[in-house]
């Protein structure tokens, strides 16, 4: 299984850091996956508390297999779900917020989670081609992946209006460049990528000639990109944040 937490690696002190969790918050962790930016958010809120929400159970058990005193993990797309309003001190999401389909009411239902003048700091893409990895691996395996729900917050101009809309105050963006790691060879992360649902299915529209071509194909840019210390591309995001009234 590709090990997420990993390929992000370097991205992890990158969140920390920018979210500032006190030691007395409450945060909504939104899109917690296997729960290592709830834990990281609980050590910073040894007296406070952390609420992982993800709509992969599987996911969620990973996650619950590492428990912390002051975290409790709940199955939920964090768009609708009826949170207690005024109830956390932050919300926080390392690429969890850019696949809501109402973006507007996803996020004016995370800021009625959240108290006044609480925080909204997240992570998000900047636009596809601001991104080697999803740039090159596509054009390695001769297609152009379809979804491009990850860059939906990657216009800065588009973005800012879904938060004001959403009843953010100024919204600020930093810019945040960093590799991300896909294995720690260049077969182990040719697998790492098969693994993925639109590698997976581009392979599946090419008949078996093609798909051979295209697998050495991508090998080779995987093997461009071996540093010998691990497999990496780089890529581009921002940190958002946003102010409650």
């Amino acid at each position: 299984m590709f090990d997420y937490d990993a390929e992000m690696r370097f991205y992890r002190e990158r969140l920390r850091a920018a979210s500032a969790v006190r030691a007395e918050d409450r945060v909504l962790d939104v899109g917690c996956g296997g729960g290592q930016t709830t834990r990281d958010a609980a050590a910073d809120a040894e007296r406070g508390s952390v609420l992982g929400v993800d709509v992969s159970e599987r996911m969620l058990e990973h996650a619950r297999r590492q428990p912390m005193p002051n975290v409790d993990y709940l199955l939920a797309d964090a768009a609708t779900y009826t949170f207690e309003p005024g109830s956390f001190d932050v919300c926080i999401s390392r690429f969890g917020v850019m696949f809501f389909d109402d973006l507007v009411g996803a996020f004016t239902n995370l800021r009625r989670a959240l108290r006044s003048g609480g925080r909204l700091v997240v992570l998000v893409w900047q636009r596809r081609e601001e991104n080697e990895w999803a740039r090159v691996i596509p054009e390695a395996i001769g297609g152009t992946f379809r979804d491009e729900s990850a860059f939906t917050l990657g216009s800065e101009d588009v973005t800012r209006d879904i938060l004001t809309s959403a009843g953010f105050i100024d919204p600020t963006f930093t810019a945040v460049h960093e590799l991300l790691y896909y294995g720690p060879d260049a077969e182990t992360a040719c697998a790492n990528v098969l693994a993925l649902r639109e590698p997976q299915a581009l392979l599946a529209e090419l008949d078996p000639a093609a798909a051979a071509q295209a697998h050495g194909a991508l090998r080779e840019v995987l093997a461009a990109h071996d540093t010998g210390s691990g497999v990496y591309f780089e890529s581009a995001a921002w940190i958002v944040t946003g102010v409650t009234p």
